[in-house]
Order: C-alpha cells, then structure tokens, then sequence
C-alpha cells in the first residue's frame, strides 16, 4: 500500500470546506489546514479550528496574496484541495502560480463543487460566475498541473431543509412553489458524502486529470418526485404553484442580488437540467457512486427524515 497523500485545504473553515477536512481525517490523511493568522481569534471560526486540532489538523499559517508562505505551505504536502468561496475564485490563480513555481503538487482540485462549469445552459448572474471557474480550469490544465475536478451538483443542506423555496426556514407543509414544470431531474448529494467522495479521489489514478460527477441513483429526482415523497412523509397534499420558464427567466432578470443567483441555479438545475442533461464519458468524467460503491451515502428520502 502506498502512503496516503497529504492534503492541503485552503478555506477549510468555509461552508464545504469543513466537510472536506473532516473526511479527510476520518479517511487517515495527513491534513493540512491553511489558515490566516487572524482567523484563529474569529469567533465562530475558533471553535471549528479546535475541532480540527482535537483531530489531528496541522494548520498551517498563510494567505493568498503571499506568494512565499503559499509555496512554503505546498512544499509540505501532496494534494491541494481548494474549498475556496464566490468572492475567492479567481484569486486562485495565485494558488497555480504556487503551485507550479512548488512542483511537487502530485492533484489539484479546485474550487467547484456545484455544476459542470464547462456543460451548462445558466443565465446571469451565473453564467458569470461560472465562467470564473471554467478560467481556473483552463489556468490550470496550461501550467499542465495535475488535476480532478469535482462536480457535486446540489448541496443537500442547501436545498432540502426548505425544498428550495425562499424565505423559510422549513420545509413546506401546505405551498409548495415548482420552477418549470417540475419535471426535470436534479441531483442533491450531502455535504457529508461530497466530502467522502472527493476524498476517496485525490489518490485515485481513475480521476486523474478527469471531472468526478456525484450522482448517486438514489438521489437523482425531478421536483415532482422530492414533493411526493415529501407529501408522503407528512401525509398531506401540498398545493403546487407552476412558475413557467419565461415567466421565471422575467423574475431572475428583476430580482436582486442574492435572490436572482439563487432562481438563475434553480433555473439551470430544475429547468434546464444541468446536474443530468449529458452522458458522463470516459473520455473526460467518472461518476462517484459507480467508482466507490462501498460508500453508504445517504439518501434524500432519510434526509427528509429529519424534518418531518
């Protein structure tokens, strides 16, 4: 058996970025954490870098815009897993210029962990957004850096805990509110299993310098199916408000900023059907639950469990 790699996680204090680092050591990595000095005194963040510690996280000291404790940092590990949020992506190039100028970086895997940046049908604002991805991918294979990306599709902890509807905090118990005609599938993977999957891959010659999809069968639902299990769950008939696509697309183009980047993902996943609209080939993807059979993920029917 060869040693496990170690791996770096930038912002592993962030939302997926935690997630990562505690799959990490369960799976017996040498984790590293880098982190800025002055996030050891956040309060929020100081409680979850104790966590990391108790479970035997290195952190290391370090920031973006300092090219030199960067590479410092890269030298002391093999794999570098970026979790880094909206406002980071295209700092990222930093994180490539460190790593090639390192050299001893044997994966990269970027900040994605949503949709397939490069196989989409999104409208503003997230086709800019995206497109701040597809320039770190392209970044990435001309410094011909070694590398997995990873598309997870829907968060779980995103979606399920409301059934994607704005402005509650429970999932809906007598309206529920469908984009399209809800019969499009999406894919909801927990953030837990997005953490297990990716990890299982960084040592993985199959994902080398391939994108690793997250669509496990079970998981893979139109709307109409997540409401009828969920009616199922409650024993009660939701009433269904239809919001059609080009009134939808009228909606997105009126809102602000957040709520028209959360209905354009929804318009792009439950509409356009971006988590499963093309065949995943060889030639460029693998799919996790087919690659890792043995992981036991949890499905959206014992997810929606917990809110009944």
């Amino acid at each position: 058996m060869a040693a496990k790699s170690k791996i770096l996680v930038l912002g592993g204090t962030g939302y997926i970025g935690k997630f990562i680092v505690k799959a990490s050591t369960e799976a017996e990595h040498p984790t590293f954490v880098l982190i800025r000095e002055n996030t050891v005194s956040h309060p929020e963040k100081s409680k979850l870098i104790e966590t990391f510690k108790a479970s035997g996280v290195t952190l290391l000291y370090g920031d973006l815009h300092d090219h030199e404790s960067l590479v410092k940092a890269l030298k002391e590990v093999d794999v570098v897993i970026s979790t880094l949020g909206g406002q980071q992506i295209d700092d990222q190039v930093k994180l490539i210029a460190a790593i090639k100028e390192a050299g001893n970086i044997k994966r990269f895997l970027p900040s994605e962990f949503g949709l397939d940046v490069d196989r989409h049908n999104a409208v503003e604002p997230v086709v800019s957004f995206l497109a701040k991805k597809v320039n770190i991918r392209r970044a990435t294979e001309a410094e011909g850096i070694p590398y997995t990306y990873i598309c997870s599709n829907a968060f779980a902890g995103y979606f399920l805990p409301t059934l994607g509807q704005q402005n509650v905090t429970a999932p809906p118990r007598d309206k529920v509110t469908i984009l399209g005609d809800g019969n499009v599938e999406a894919v909801f993977v927990s953030e837990e299993d997005v953490g297990t999957y990716t990890i299982k891959a960084v040592d993985d010659p199959r994902t080398l310098n391939k994108t690793l999809y997250l669509r496990p069968p079970a998981n893979v639902l139109t709307f109409n199916q997540l409401v009828s299990l969920w009616e199922n769950k409650i024993k009660n008939t939701l009433e269904k408000v239809y919001i059609p696509e080009d009134q939808l697309l009228k909606i997105i183009q009126e809102s602000p900023f957040p709520a028209n980047l959360m209905l354009a993902l929804g318009y792009s996943m439950l509409v356009k059907g971006d988590c499963t609209n093309y065949e995943i080939e060889a030639s460029f993807g693998v799919e996790g639950s087919e690659l890792y059979p043995e992981v036991n993920y949890t499905t959206v029917d014992d997810y929606l469990n917990a809110f009944i």
